[in-house]
C-alpha cells in the first residue's frame, strides 16, 4: 500500500550540511565528471530523507550543475559532444524505466523499502565498479606510466574493430567510428542507474572508458552531456509523482555550482589516473557508510529480526559519520591534486621565464 511522502524538516544545522554536500558533491562531480550523486544521496539520506526522495532531488539538481560543468570543460577541449548526446538519448529510456521500478517500490513497500533498495545497490554497484577502478588505478600507479589508461584496452580496441554497416558514427574522443548498437545498451544502464541511485556515471565514465577506449579525461567530461539529458527527463518524470524536493534542491545547487567550477579547473592540472583515484576511494567510503544502515532498513521491513532503537540509531549515526569522512576524502584529494599542479604549473612557467631571459 503507498504511503504519504515524507520530505524532512530543514533546521539551520541540516541547511549547512546540505550546502557543503552540495559544494563537495559539485568539485568532485567537476573532477571526475560522475555527477557527484554517490557523494550527495547517501548524503541526503544520512539526515533521514528517504531513498527515492533523495534520487529525485539529486537528479533535479544535477541537469543545470552538469551543465555549467559540460560548458565549463568545453572550453578545455575536453568533451565529446556527440557521445555525450547519443549516450544521453539512450539513457533518457534507461532513466524513465528506472523511475517505474522506483515508483513501483515505493507503492509496495513504503520509504523503506525504497531506501533499502537504494543502498543494497549502491553497496552492489559500489564494491564492482569502485574495485575495479582501484584495481586499474594501482595498477597504473605501480607501473608509473601514468598515461597508460590514455591507450585503449584490449576490448575497447576490439569493439573499434566492429563494423555493421548502417550504424557506424565517428567519435572524436576515440578517434574511431563505433556501431551506435554499442552505445545503445551503455546508454540505457547509464539511464536507469541514474534512476535507481542518482548514479549513472559509474556505469557511464567507466564504460566510454574500458568499453569504447575514450581517454578519462574526456570521458569524465562528455558524461556531464550524458547527465544533463537524462537529468532533465528524469526531473520531470519524478517531479510528475511529487517526488522532488525543490527545498533541497536549490540548498545543494547553491554550494554545487561553485564547488563544479573548482573541480572543473583541477582537471587541467593533474595526472589524468587521478581521476580513477578519486572515483574508487570515495566509492569505497560510501559503501561502508550505506553497507553499515542496510540492517536498519532490514529491520524496519521485518525481514529480520527487530533492532533496539539505541543498535539502530547507533548504525545510523556510524553511518554519517563515515559519510563525512568520505566527503573530506574527496575534497581533500581534488584539492591536494589541485594544489600541486597549480604548483608544478608555477614552476615550470619560472624556469621557462628563466630560460627565455638568459637567451
Amino acid at each position: 500500500m503507498e504511503t504519504a511522502i515524507n520530505f524532512i524538516d530543514l533546521n539551520a544545522a541540516n541547511v549547512a550540511f546540505l550546502f557543503i554536500v552540495g559544494f563537495i558533491g559539485g568539485m568532485v562531480s567537476g573532477f571526475i565528471g560522475s555527477g557527484g550523486a554517490f557523494v550527495l544521496t547517501p548524503a541526503m539520506m544520512s539526515i533521514g530523507v528517504p531513498g527515492i526522495v533523495a534520487v529525485a532531488t539529486n537528479m533535479c539538481h544535477k541537469f543545470p550543475k552538469a551543465l555549467v560543468g559540460a560548458i565549463k570543460r568545453a572550453k578545455y577541449g575536453q568533451v565529446d559532444v556527440k557521445l555525450g548526446l547519443v549516450m544521453g538519448a539512450s539513457a533518457e529510456a534507461g532513466v524513465l524505466y528506472g523511475v517505474h521500478i522506483q515508483e513501483s517500490i515505493k507503492r509496495a513497500f513504503g520509504e523503506a523499502g525504497s531506501s533499502l533498495y537504494v543502498s543494497v545497490a549502491f553497496v552492489v554497484v559500489l564494491a564492482v565498479v569502485g574495485g575495479y577502478v582501484l584495481r586499474d588505478a594501482v595498477k597504473i600507479y605501480r607501473s608509473g606510466n601514468y598515461h597508460e589508461e590514455e591507450q585503449a584496452g584490449r576490448l575497447a580496441r576490439w569493439i573499434q574493430s566492429i563494423h555493421i554497416p548502417g550504424t557506424m558514427m565517428y567519435f572524436k574522443s576515440v578517434k574511431a567510428k563505433v556501431s551506435v548498437l554499442v552505445t545503445i545498451p551503455l546508454g540505457f544502464a547509464t539511464g536507469m542507474l541514474a534512476a535507481t541511485i542518482a548514479v549513472g556515471g559509474f556505469v557511464g565514465v567507466p564504460s566510454m572508458i574500458y568499453v569504447l577506449g575514450v581517454p578519462s579525461m574526456m570521458a569524465s567530461a562528455s558524461e556531464l552531456v550524458v547527465a544533463f539529458v537524462m537529468g532533465l527527463g528524469g526531473t520531470i518524470k519524478f517531479a510528475w509523482g511529487g517526488y522532488v524536493d525543490i527545498r533541497l534542491v536549490m540548498i545543494i545547487l547553491a554550494g554545487s555550482l561553485f564547488g563544479i567550477q573548482l573541480g572543473a579547473i583541477g582537471t587541467t592540472y593533474i595526472k589524468p589516473f587521478m581521476i580513477k583515484v578519486v572515483m574508487s576511494v570515495i566509492m569505497m567510503t560510501v559503501l561502508i557508510s550505506r553497507a553499515l544502515v542496510i540492517p536498519v532498513y532490514l529491520s524496519e521491513l521485518n525481514l529480520i529480526a527487530t533492532l533496539m532503537p539505541e543498535t539502530a540509531k547507533l548504525l545510523k549515526n556510524i553511518s554519517f559519520g563515515v559519510m563525512v569522512v568520505a566527503l573530506l576524502l574527496g575534497a581533500g584529494i581534488v584539492l591536494r591534486a589541485l594544489l600541486q599542479g597549480m604548483r608544478e604549473h608555477k614552476r615550470q612557467h619560472a624556469v621557462l621565464e628563466e630560460a627565455t631571459a638568459t637567451d
